[in-house]
């Protein structure tokens, strides 16, 4: 039962009287593809180093565990200067070795609650073994032709997206959104839950009974 309320708990915060403020979110000029074809792709843009995208991190783990199943939730690390590069990869290191939010969050922690300057190579191989990474594994993979390719990916994301700052969520290659737009973190994650749900009507990944509670999106303003 507890399951069922959770799959229609987005569309059921409709009739709780959400607004759908066209502020609230931004519809991107000219949509972007995403990177699947069967779900709606939500994209957070964050960067290590920045200070919101650490206190919004908690709050999207713990969406992640009630997010309905026809979204794709995808991080990308934002890539604005090249001095955002060294932690690009670092995310890329992360996520190709498949170690997971513990080691994610401590390196958010290491430059947030311990002050580390965790913006060079040597100083993240050293991060990297204090979490059980060997630093051979970690020169393999950080200088790798896979994470150089993610990277320079994510900086092509970064300047299409057209993102100002992080954090920022990109809803199916079509809206953003942020706290800054919605004013909290509760409102951000009830528009990306609204945004989604609209997509998923789109694609026709909703049973009848959800289409039914999915309301047009409001008009918003292109970034």
């Amino acid at each position: 039962m507890l399951k069922r309320l959770a799959l229609f708990a987005p569309l059921l915060m409709v009739w709780a009287g959400i607004s759908q403020a066209a502020d609230a979110y931004q519809e991107l000029a000219s949509p972007l593809p995403t990177s699947v074809s069967d779900k709606v792709e939500v994209v957070e843009m964050f960067w290590y180093g920045c200070n919101h995208c650490y206190s919004l991190e908690p709050v999207m783990q713990e969406w992640l565990e009630t997010k309905p199943d026809y979204v794709e939730y995808v991080r990308v690390p934002a890539v604005f200067r090249d001095n955002w590069v060294p932690l690009a990869r670092a995310w890329y290191v992360i996520d190709t070795l498949e170690l997971g939010d513990r080691v994610h969050m401590n390196l958010f922690k290491a430059l947030h609650v311990k002050k580390l300057n965790m913006n060079n190579e040597g100083l993240l191989r050293r991060f990297f073994e204090n979490e059980g990474v060997s630093a051979e594994q970690f020169d393999q993979v950080f200088n790798s032709f896979s994470v150089d390719s993610m990277v320079r990916n994510a900086a092509r994301l970064t300047r299409e997206y057209k993102i100002t700052g992080v954090p920022a969520i990109i809803v199916n290659g079509r809206y953003m959104t942020s706290a800054t737009l919605t004013g909290g973190h509760e409102a951000l994650i009830e528009q990306i839950n609204i945004l989604a749900a609209r997509e998923a009507e789109v694609m026709g990944l909703l049973s009848a009974t959800q289409e039914s509670a999915v309301p047009a999106v409001a008009e918003s303003t292109e970034q």
